[in-house]
């Protein structure tokens, strides 16, 4: 294809993550939906459309988020609608959701079908899904993923979710085999039951008090766990959200030692921490718990080192009642935080403070997500790939206003906050969404 060519759209940007992180001034030509050249700057490429960026925006790849709860069909919780109207404002243009906090959770085929079936006509960005793992269906694991999933997800410690009830060491191991016989990823929320039976639910206002009931402990023995049946059984376990800083080591030796094992952490965890958390703020209640700052120093570190190798959202929202504001009980108050909106803002104000390049945060937010879930043509700026994009300005900063936010129910610690960086637009397949149109995607494995 020579590089005068005509495309259906070229991009000239002065500035864009290229597939090595690096930041460039290009040209994109795209054809069908999907990038069919890059070319340096000033490139003689001609489209029937054509965009110019100047200097004070970013060309990033769009953002592939792995850990969405997107609670349909059957709950009021979060919807497939706002949270892609949610993810398109966010740069996020591929979501993959998690199995639970839907009825019925997505454990069976015919569950997965349900999930679809609920979501056409309603996505504004790809979506994809994650198969779940419970007591009683270690069989539904190959359906499962003959009709599209992912991969797989199971909790080793109580959900919340009775329709979600979390495994057993031996069952997860079992689970992890399966998944390395198909070629797939099993997430694994790695708490432990057992210590945390030992640990009285704390009820009450003090944040201090709740995050002692949650100690490292719980995560590192858990962690543990997985990297044993990971080594084992030759699967690849990826320890979802994880807030421990003492367990990054343990990751580190197993990768060395050629475990496959993988790991993500969370915007709340790298850029929060428990002593800014006031007493009854139940907006910051999460599980595994935001931890002290020396923790999330000591995350980054990781992330810089490459022992973690992700930052996704877990975005789980639920109705401004289910956080008892009223009461300030941490207790009672559910565990989660949405922000799927405001992912990438949140995380540039924290690592440009620090001297981090948007290319590190592309390649956490975006190439290493896609490879997870075995996304081939999303998460890089790359001949051959989606033309999905998300355009940055740096530069920018304002204010979180819910008002502004797209979730179905706009609950937030961020609320308030001044954020740096602001999502200008966000192309799929080489067209900018159009909140009004729904042209998101289903993705499945084999197919995406």
């Amino acid at each position: 294809m020579g590089l005068t060519e005509d495309f259906e759209l070229v991009i000239r940007a002065a500035r864009a993550i290229s597939s090595h992180a690096d930041e460039v001034a290009c040209t994109i030509g795209v054809n069908d939906g999907r990038i069919a050249a890059l070319a340096p700057a000033g490139a003689e490429l001609t489209g029937g459309r054509e965009i110019d960026l100047g200097g004070d925006v970013v060309l990033m790849p769009g953002l592939v988020d792995t850990h969405a709860h997107i609670s349909e069909p059957g709950t009021d919780f979060e919807g497939f609608e706002t949270a892609t109207k949610s993810a398109a404002a966010g740069g996020i243009t591929t979501l993959v959701d998690m199995p639970l906090d839907n009825v019925p959770s997505t454990v069976t085929a015919v569950a997965l079908d349900q999930k679809r079936t609920a979501s056409r006509g309603r996505i504004h960005v790809d979506v994809g899904f994650w198969g779940g793992l419970i007591p009683g269906h270690l069989d539904d694991l190959v359906p499962l993923w003959d009709a599209g999933a992912l991969g797989f997800k199971c909790f080793l410690i109580d959900s919340g979710s009775p329709h979600f009830p979390n495994v057993s060491v031996e069952l997860m191991e079992k689970g992890l085999g399966i998944a390395h016989d198909l070629g797939a990823p099993l997430l694994v929320h790695a708490e432990s039951d057992d210590v945390s039976r030992e640990i009285e639910v704390y009820h009450g206002r003090s944040y201090a008090a709740y995050l002692a009931s949650r100690p490292r402990e719980i995560e590192n023995i858990a962690v543990a766990q997985v990297i044993d049946a990971a080594r084992r059984t030759g699967g690849h376990a990826h320890i979802v959200h994880l807030s421990s800083s003492d367990a990054v080591p343990l990751i580190a030796a197993a990768r060395s030692e050629g475990v496959k094992v993988t790991a993500e952490t969370c915007p709340h965890y790298l850029t929060m921490a428990a002593e800014e958390i006031r007493d009854g703020d139940t907006l910051f209640k999460c599980s595994p718990p935001i931890r002290e700052a020396t923790n999330r120093e000591r995350l980054w570190t990781g992330l810089m080192d490459g022992s973690l190798d992700q930052v996704v959202s877990d975005h789980s929202p639920c109705p401004l009642a289910m956080k008892h504001l009223d009461t300030g009980d941490f207790g009672s108050a559910w565990a989660g935080i949405s922000s799927l909106q405001l992912g990438l803002s949140v995380m540039w104000t924290e690592a440009s403070r620090r001297g981090v390049p948007l290319g590190r945060l592309a390649r956490w937010m975006s190439t290493r997500p896609a490879e997870l879930a075995g996304l081939r043509h999303k998460g890089r700026i790359e001949v051959g790939f989606d033309a999905d994009f998300c355009i940055f300005a740096p530069d920018e900063s304002f204010a979180v206003d819910r008002a502004t936010l797209h979730h179905r129910h706009p609950v937030t610690p961020y609320a308030g906050r001044t954020l740096t960086g602001v999502v200008r637009d966000t192309l799929l397949r080489g067209e900018s969404i159009d909140l009004r149109e729904a042209r998101g995607r289903l993705l499945a494995q084999g197919a995406a």
